[in-house]
């Protein structure tokens, strides 16, 4: 078989996605509540595929950005790899080569594009084609997020209940509200808790973490209100509520922990001046110090130019709703 090259974008969880379902399958990234993202034009990921004959014992190979990555990062995509090599009886080796459009762990979503890429091209090498439920099931299993990488503009990431994963998948969410995301870079380098340690501890220690899963399904229902009647500031005070109350969850975990840098409180407070001063928009993290700030596309410049003059931002990018994950050659 050929090799294969998809892109994937990334996407932001505006009704945030944190913490494992209980009890669930290791492997499986059952989360413990639902989420809706939008995927972004800007950011994302290009990835190849190979399928090779190789000796027993070979491994698969995993470049990334033009380096041959560690052997811990490698064993990841070859047990994303085995899946489909247990699906499809095709046991071959195969050379993965990514190219990110995105600082990687820096908690701007590099692992949602980069396992939508890798399911996208890897079940195309071995001949598997996927319906998009299918496709984001399988893409969940290497990176939670990366269900919703799989669909353009606004996604719904179903939580499920059953402990095979079966009803837990993405799905596109139609909408008129045309928005607009701008992108602030508040540091650089690898966040020090990555998203699973964070998720681990806080789950298991902070006191903050069951109310947070409890109060959750309101803030899935008024966002999709929301979006069915395009109400951009309904969207942006639930997503804004959504970020706190997850940041609260880190901050109560034992030991507490925390992605927010100097920059970042500064880059908030701006927003908030912003909304006070009659421009609508509100901001929201993921696990990363990086701010994200919604508006509407004509207010866009202004934040644009607002956060761009706080001291320590590193770089501002304006992204719009972005395409589905796609087959490039």
């Amino acid at each position: 078989m050929p090799a294969v090259t998809a892109y994937a974008h990334t996407n932001i969880a505006l009704v945030k996605y944190w913490g494992k379902r209980p009890g669930a399958v290791a492997g499986l990234n059952l989360p413990a509540v639902g989420s809706i993202s939008l995927t972004l034009d800007r950011f994302g990921t290009e990835t190849t595929v190979e399928p090779i004959d190789a000796d027993d014992g070979a491994a698969d190979s995993f470049t990334l950005d033009g380096v041959e990555v560690s052997a811990a990062e490698a064993a990841k995509v070859s047990v994303f790899l085995d899946r489909l090599r247990r699906l499809t009886g095709d046991t071959r080796k195969a050379r993965v080569t990514s190219r990110n459009d995105v600082p990687t762990a820096a908690g701007l979503a590099s692992s949602a594009s980069a396992f939508a890429a890798l399911a996208l091209a890897a079940s195309r090498a071995w001949g598997v084609t996927l319906d998009d439920k299918a496709l984001s099931r399988l893409a969940r299993q290497g990176s939670g997020s990366a269900a919703r990488s799989i669909f353009g503009g606004f996604v719904l990431l179903h939580r499920g209940e059953l402990d095979t994963g079966d009803d837990c998948f993405a799905e596109a969410l139609p909408s008129s509200l045309d928005v607009r995301l701008v992108v602030v870079r508040c540091g650089e380098g690898k966040k020090e808790t990555g998203s699973t340690d964070g998720m681990e501890l806080t789950s298991q220690t902070s006191p903050y973490f069951a109310p947070w899963v409890e109060t959750h399904p309101k803030d899935l229902v008024d966002a999709r209100d929301a979006l069915a009647a395009a109400d951009l500031p309904k969207l942006g005070e639930v997503m804004e509520h959504s970020t706190l109350k997850m940041h609260a969850t880190t901050l109560a975990a034992r030991p507490g922990f925390f992605y927010f840098q100097p920059t970042t409180i500064a880059v908030l407070q701006e927003v908030r001046r912003l909304r006070a001063h009659g421009i609508g928009c509100w901001a929201t993290m993921d696990a990363g110090p990086h701010v994200k700030v919604l508006c509407a596309p004509a207010d866009a410049p202004a934040v644009t130019d607002a956060v761009s003059a706080v001291v320590g931002v590193r770089g501002v990018d304006v992204a719009a709703p972005g395409p589905a994950a796609r087959v490039l050659s």
